[in-house]
C-alpha cells in the first residue's frame, strides 16, 4: 500500500464514520509503516551453525589459567598441599565439604549421607581406611578429576578450594588440629 492509497483509505474511513479516535489509533500503531511487517517472513534465514563453534586443540589450557592434565596416580606422588592448616582454610573447606561433598559423603565424612541410600556404589568413609592413607595430592585428583562413581569437582571449586576440602578431610581423619 503506497502512500496516496493509504491517505485516500484514512479520507473514506473518516467519512465513513469511523471517526477521528480510530484513526488516531491507527496512526500510533504505525499503520501507515504496514509494508515493513511482513520483511521478517521475506527476509533471508540464517541456518543455526553456520560456521562452526572453534573447538580447542587437546593438550591446550584456558587462557586464564588452569592446571595441566594430571592423573590421581601422577598427582599422589607429585602434588602437595601450599596452604597451611589455619582456622580460616579450615573453616571455609568445611563450608565447601558441606555444599560439595556431604550430600554423598555425611556431614563427618562416614558415607552415610542424605542421598547415599540411593548409590548403586554407597560413598566410601573417608575417615578410616585407604582415603585416610591416600596423599593429599591424590585426594585433590580425586576432588578435580572425580572416580569411578565420584563426579569431578574441577569446575566447581578452584585449586585453592580444592586444597582446603583437603586439609578439612585431614581435619575429620584427625589428622590436623585446628589452630
Amino acid at each position: 500500500m503506497n502512500r496516496r492509497d493509504l491517505v485516500g483509505w484514512v479520507k473514506r474511513t473518516v467519512r465513513g464514520g469511523v471517526g477521528a479516535a480510530t484513526l488516531t489509533v491507527l496512526c500510533a500503531h504505525g499503520a501507515a509503516a504496514f509494508p515493513w511487517s511482513t520483511d521478517m517472513f521475506r527476509g533471508p534465514t540464517v541456518p543455526p551453525l553456520a560456521v562452526p563453534p572453534r573447538v580447542m586443540p587437546s593438550g591446550t589450557l584456558p587462557v586464564h589459567g588452569g592446571e595441566p592434565p594430571m592423573t590421581r596416580e601422577e598427582a599422589a606422588g607429585s602434588r602437595r598441599n601450599p596452604l597451611a592448616p589455619t582456622a580460616v582454610h579450615l573453616r571455609h573447606g568445611a563450608e565447601l565439604f558441606k555444599t560439595h561433598c556431604a550430600p554423598c559423603h555425611g556431614g563427618a565424612g562416614k558415607g552415610v549421607g542424605p542421598v547415599a541410600f540411593q548409590m548403586i556404589v554407597p560413598p566410601p568413609d573417608l575417615t578410616a581406611a585407604q582415603p585416610a592413607e591416600r596423599t593429599d595430592g591424590y585426594l585433590y585428583a580425586t576432588i578435580r578429576n572425580g572416580g569411578v562413581v565420584m563426579p569431578a569437582y574441577g569446575d566447581a571449586m578452584s585449586a585453592q578450594e580444592r586444597w582446603e576440602v583437603v586439609l578439612y578431610l585431614r581435619h575429620l581423619q584427625g589428622r590436623l588440629g585446628m589452630e
